[in-house]
């Protein structure tokens, strides 16, 4: 067996490991199942891409994010390790070319998505897979108490049951012993150790900023912090209307949210990992995976919803080991804002009920029948035409998916299909009489053998290469073929797809599992609620408490954030003092004097300021700024 020391200093240079990495190696190669909390850059990947190396078989990767597994699939290869990923967008050639690989022992690590174990051909290829190591990441996902349960990661635990002397190593950054415990329960890790890092960051400064103009206290703030910069917002229309108002006041963003198709999202990322963006103003669909380690400030313009979605997203700053603050901008408003949300998230059952029976007459599914039938989804269609509200509706599907009446799967697990049904003398009869049309033919013929026998995953840009042509007019022969019913060819969707699993059932038998519901629901406003008290709790230590929801009793203050910074103020020069010097650099607004007093842990700056101005010893100037007499 190869030594890890020799494998860390070979693959990643390091001549020692970070902590708890050495004690989980140990653990997952001896054969047992292992659960890790590390927080963001704690160095998780290495705990499962290491012992894989020193195990026989393959280490199947189950992860929720195709630009988190290209990159991992990259970065392996990089040190010349036998890695792939199956995921949407690839050639059906391409798919099965990896899977074969997979099955003959060409590759050492295969990545997939939890959606993928839900396809019976994927399954059926695995079962001839030597795996011999499973791992799990983000495995939050797989509980029904998390912040971000997803029904694809159950059937992890199905897959254990073709390779049960492979061990499993579940990796997540946050979870709380409650969601400790179902990890481990669903996916069935017997004998398991637990290795938690503490959740501890020494350079991280929490803040938390009241007021209600949000737009300006952020564009002062940036106009005074260095370096780069992540802005969280609630949705997509904030990301653009932020993005907007920033490089309206000569601050360089950009705006990332999944409703960007996937190419446009991996370069507005890349631009602003190079630099070229300053700020990158995004909904939670951004961050995961990212390793910028000069990221100074991550500020939220909205409350999060979780105490584990807000430390994942602050966890993004100051990963260089550098002084970086989290800032929340709070309003009055918020607190309104989150309890409606849960509302919208948790429609009543009857509301549930109402639209699948919507969704199936929309599609024209007779009873007792649709199963395994796929439509494109087009969520605002469907709403217009039933007078529904957009976001109450997805939430209903989501319901619905995981109930496993419905499934919704990313636009790009679709591929463009085709298949011959002609003889092969039909077909060359054809040929002869439509020359361009017989020549791209004959090259898809050569690229994709199988499409006599039925209908087969092709990829028109690599169809247009070899032909020499562009992928449009590969489409539109295509297409013009289809109509002379010379070829059946159902090109890629250009809208997320819905699928039926299963037939469509009657109303009446249509029963929600009141238990799975109630427990998802309470444990949304239970973290609604720890959320809420965070950012009220202005007397405690933010660091404290955030340390205390995971578990962390003994921690200390952190003497940084804003709660200590105030609590030290009596070392602060005088409030007067600080005014004066700070005008001296130049006029500011009163929202702006006031902001910086408070960043600078001044208690009852307004006040401080409404005194110097009734007093005269400040003035406002004809623009309503500050000014020092």
């Amino acid at each position: 067996m190869p030594d890890k020391y020799q494998l860390l200093h070979r693959y990643w240079g390091y001549d020692t490991f970070r902590p708890l990495q050495k004690e989980v190696i140990d653990s997952v190669v001896q054969g047992r199942d292992v659960l890790v909390l590390l927080p963001t850059g704690g160095g998780k990947s290495l705990c499962y891409q290491l012992p894989a190396l020193m195990r026989e078989g393959l280490c199947l990767v189950v992860s929720p994010l195709i630009a988190l597994m290209k990159d991992q699939v990259q970065q392996l290869r990089d040190k010349r390790l036998k890695a792939a990923c199956l995921v949407s967008g690839m050639s059906g050639e391409e798919g099965t070319e990896v899977l074969y690989n997979a099955i003959a022992g060409e590759l050492k690590f295969l990545y997939v998505s939890p959606e993928r174990l839900r396809n019976r051909r994927f399954i059926e290829h695995l079962r001839k897979m030597k795996v011999g190591l499973i791992a799990v990441d983000e495995a939050h996902c797989i509980s029904q108490w998390g912040y971000d349960f997803r029904p694809p990661y159950l059937q992890i635990a199905e897959v254990r049951a073709y390779h049960p002397q492979a061990p499993l190593i579940a990796l997540t950054a946050t979870a709380t012993q409650t969601v400790e415990d179902d990890i481990c329960e669903r996916l069935l890790m017997h004998d398991c150790r637990r290795f938690c890092g503490s959740f501890y960051r020494p350079n991280l400064s929490y803040q938390v900023w009241r007021g209600e103009d949000k737009m300006s206290r952020l564009v002062d703030l940036l106009l005074r912090e260095e370096g780069s910069v992540i802005v969280y917002v609630r949705n997509r229309r904030m990301t653009q209307a932020a993005s907007d108002f920033l490089n309206a006041n000569n601050i360089s963003a950009a705006c990332y949210h999944a409703g960007l198709d996937m190419d446009e999202r991996d370069r507005r990322q890349s631009l602003w990992m190079e630099g070229r963006y300053r700020v990158m103003v995004a909904t939670n669909a951004f961050g995961m995976g990212i390793d910028k380690p000069d990221v100074r400030l991550v500020v939220h313009l909205d409350i999060p919803d979780s105490m584990e979605a807000y430390y994942q997203e602050a966890g993004r700053v100051g990963r260089d080991g550098l002084p970086a603050r989290a800032i929340m901008l709070c309003s009055e408003a918020d607190d309104a804002r989150l309890e409606k949300d849960l509302e919208i998230d948790f429609p009543k059952v009857n509301y549930i009920r109402n639209i699948y029976k919507a969704l199936c007459n929309y599609y024209k599914i007779p009873m007792g029948s649709g199963a395994d039938s796929r439509y494109d989804f087009d969520l605002v269609e469907i709403c217009n035409a039933y007078n529904f509200e957009a976001r109450r509706f997805y939430s209903a599907c989501r319901f619905l998916e995981r109930e496993g009446l419905i499934a919704l799967p990313e636009r790009e697990e679709a591929f463009s299909q085709l298949y011959i049904p002609l003889k092969r003398e039909e077909l060359y009869r054809f040929q002869v009489n439509h020359l361009a049309m017989g020549n791209l033919l004959q090259a898809i013929i050569r690229l994709y053998p199988g499409l006599f026998t039925g209908a087969t995953p092709i990829d028109e840009g690599r169809i247009a290469k070899r032909c020499f042509m562009e992928p449009e007019d590969v489409a539109s022969l295509l297409s013009q073929m289809n109509d002379m019913h010379v070829v059946k060819y159902r090109p890629r969707p250009t809208k997320p797809q819905i699928l039926f699993p299963s037939a469509r059932i009657d109303e009446k038998e249509f029963f929600l599992n009141d238990e799975s519901y109630v427990r998802l629901q309470t444990s949304a406003r239970q973290r609604m609620e720890a959320m809420l008290r965070y950012v009220h709790n202005d007397k405690e230590c933010r660091s404290r408490q955030l340390l205390a929801y995971f578990g962390e009793k003994e921690a200390v203050d952190c003497g940084i954030c804003d709660v200590c910074r105030k609590k030290d103020a009596s070392h602060l020069p005088p409030v007067e003092a600080k005014i004066a010097e700070i005008l001296a650099q130049g006029a500011l607004s009163v929202k702006e004097l006031c902001g910086r007093l408070e960043e600078m842990g001044y208690p009852d700056a307004p006040d401080a300021v409404k005194t110097l101005l009734d007093k005269g010893i400040v003035y406002l100037d004809k623009n309503l700024f500050v000014n020092s007499r």
